[in-house]
């Protein structure tokens, strides 16, 4: 866990931490590992006392900008031909992740993932937040693209999601004949490089700390609380020589 600098402003408080704790994530939709960072944070999440007071923004980011809308080949033909990886280097890796990702409750089928550019997927997950969808848009799309073999560069799949989200039918069609959200997705790419954002995951709690991969839910847990005690802390309240019993004894 790191510190970053800077601070995040609103319009109510000026330079510092909003009312909420505040935690940007930075994910690509073909980024294995986002989806099980995303999982973990959500355990911890689940354990934290003050998790309705917690705002959650998805923040778009590209692994591989190249990758064409669509890819003829498997993910396995696209890491050792396009990265360079040894074929069973690549089968290796496969199998870790997936057994990571089984012990977060989620089922990966690498045979089946289709290679896809996933800029038009971040533009439809910056729509869903217009309409407060942005996580359940992030969260189909994982699921979607690791465990059900579904084309996420794919015009016909983003229209059946985004009718899936209830989106407006004529805002998911705008994805593809206009740049609607093309700005916000390179505004946030740009964002990640300034704030030296490498690989993905990357979280940032209250734009004070900034914590990098899939790190375990007891990681998470130790930020969340950390992060909130230093936002909210204790104001002492009444005189300090009150009557009050300690380590060695009650006062008389």
């Amino acid at each position: 866990m790191s510190k970053i600098t800077g601070c995040y402003r609103n319009a109510s408080t000026g330079c510092g931490v909003d009312a909420n704790m505040k935690i940007e994530i930075w994910s690509d939709v073909a980024c294995p590992w986002c989806y099980i960072g995303k999982r973990r944070l959500e355990t911890a999440l689940a354990q934290f006392p003050h998790r309705d007071s917690v705002d959650i923004q998805w923040k778009s980011y590209q692994l591989d900008p190249s990758v064409p809308e669509h890819y003829d080949g498997t993910e396995l033909d696209y890491l050792s031909k396009r990265k360079g990886m040894a074929p069973e280097q690549v089968k290796q890796m496969f199998a870790h992740v997936t057994e990571t990702a089984k012990g977060e409750g989620l089922d990966y089928h690498f045979d089946k993932v289709v290679v896809a550019n996933s800029f038009t997927a971040h533009r439809l997950i910056h729509l869903a937040g217009t309409h407060d969808k942005q996580d359940v848009a992030k969260e189909k799309l994982l699921s979607d693209h690791f465990e059900h073999g579904k084309d996420i560069g794919s015009r016909e799949y983003l229209t059946e999601l985004g009718a899936a989200l209830e989106l407006p039918a004529s805002e998911v069609q705008e994805l593809f004949t206009t740049d609607k959200f093309t700005e916000e997705v390179n505004l946030d790419i740009n964002e990640a490089r300034a704030i030296g954002v490498t690989g993905v995951p990357f979280f940032v709690i209250d734009r004070k700390y900034g914590i990098s991969g899939a790190q375990p839910a007891e990681l998470f847990s130790q930020a969340l609380n950390q992060a909130w005690q230093e936002a909210n802390p204790l104001i002492p309240v009444g005189a300090s020589d009150a009557e009050a019993c300690g380590p060695d004894g009650c006062a008389v």
